[in-house]
């Protein structure tokens, strides 16, 4: 391909817009007259400190973040949520709700079980967690400390197509493959988080929406770095942040909102989805692992008759800058990722491709 840009179909680290990236480039060594990069000044200097303000202000204002609720922006990928989110919360009852939907939830659940009584609510595991379950498939404890779930499943392709009512029960939520992709009431939810590295910046920044009443609650021998309490006091700078990540994060809110706002991001993915699902059914060598209904808009998982044919097909594509297409390899096939940064064009060229192969094999 030499210089040229290809399709970025990866499920993450995933692509940026160009104009993004052309920005950040005019800025890396001089940084709006600073002498110096942002990857080179003081998280306390004042340059940085208005950037980091600017950027939580416009994440804030298009997640709709209501009164009583705090952002924080953190490190430890959206792993380390696993364990900070029952060591800060499961103390109020010692008990909490998983609906395991898919590998991610499934570690959460693993891990949430070393701090207190964990139910598995819903398990898609008996159908390869190929469907979401509906709201009365939810076996809920009323007294559960919270309820945990991944809003969309990178690895085999489902998205959760309604919020779950859980009462009084805190909503604890794994956005990390689907936020700002569409309108969310925050105030439904305890904790909101998402590594940004799939839809909103570069990999190294953990995002998270926390009501701040849940915050102080912490089992005692939670990790200092592990506090939620810690980290809203000192405004996510306890120690030295993910600077540049925070600086693209603030670059990619600015674009978002040029295109849109979180109503343009809905709208640009219901029509890439669209058109990638239809392509896929009306063809005749391949079938969607997810079922109607709990398909994901942002990763849409396929496959042909046989792993061969799937290796062609993903060869194929890369060779026309249509890239990682290959599916996890704990489920083979393929998978497009199409995030807020996948450009429209991108899947129809995608599609077109998928049509032609259709036809020559």
């Amino acid at each position: 391909m030499g210089t040229e840009r290809i399709y970025n179909f990866s499920a993450g680290p995933s692509m940026l817009p160009l104009e993004v990236l052309e920005r950040a480039a005019a800025e890396i060594t001089n940084y709006q007259g600073s002498g110096m990069s942002v990857m080179e000044m003081s998280h306390r200097s004042k340059t940085f400190d208005r950037i980091f303000q600017e950027t939580k202000e416009k994440f804030a204002r298009l997640m709709g973040v209501p009164e009583g609720y705090r952002v924080l922006f953190l490190q430890g990928g959206a792993s380390s949520q696993f364990s900070m989110i029952p060591l800060n919360l499961i103390s109020a009852t010692g008990k909490a709700d998983y609906a395991v939907t898919g590998n991610f939830s499934n570690i959460a659940y693993k891990e949430a079980k070393k701090y207190g009584e964990i139910h598995v609510a819903a398990s898609s595991a008996e159908e390869n967690h190929t469907y979401i379950p509906t709201q009365d498939q939810l076996d809920l404890s009323a007294d559960a400390s919270y309820f945990y779930y991944c809003a969309n499943n990178t690895i085999y392709g489902t998205e959760w197509q309604y919020v779950p009512e859980t009462g009084s029960v805190p909503l604890v939520c794994d956005m990390s493959s689907d936020i700002m992709s569409r309108p969310v009431d925050v105030s439904k939810y305890g904790i909101i988080f998402a590594g940004a590295q799939k839809n909103l910046a570069p990999a190294g920044l953990t995002l998270v929406i926390i009501r701040e009443d849940l915050a102080g609650k912490e089992l005692p021998y939670t990790p200092l770095m592990m506090n939620y309490k810690t980290m809203i006091d000192k405004d996510s700078m306890y120690n030295t942040p993910p600077c540049w990540c925070i600086y693209m994060l603030g670059l990619m809110l600015d674009w978002v909102e040029e295109n849109g706002g979180v109503a343009g991001m809905e709208k640009l993915k219901k029509t890439r989805a669209g058109m990638l699902y239809e392509t896929l059914d009306q063809s005749r060598l391949f079938t969607c692992a997810a079922k109607p209904g709990s398909r994901s808009d942002m990763n849409v998982t396929f496959r042909s008759a046989t792993p061969e044919l799937d290796a062609k097909f993903v060869a194929e594509a890369t060779a026309q800058g249509l890239g990682s297409l290959k599916g996890h390899r704990s489920v083979g096939g393929m998978r497009a990722s199409i995030y807020n940064a996948m450009p429209v064009e991108g899947v129809e060229k995608l599609c077109d491709f998928i049509r032609k192969f259709d036809a020559a094999n």
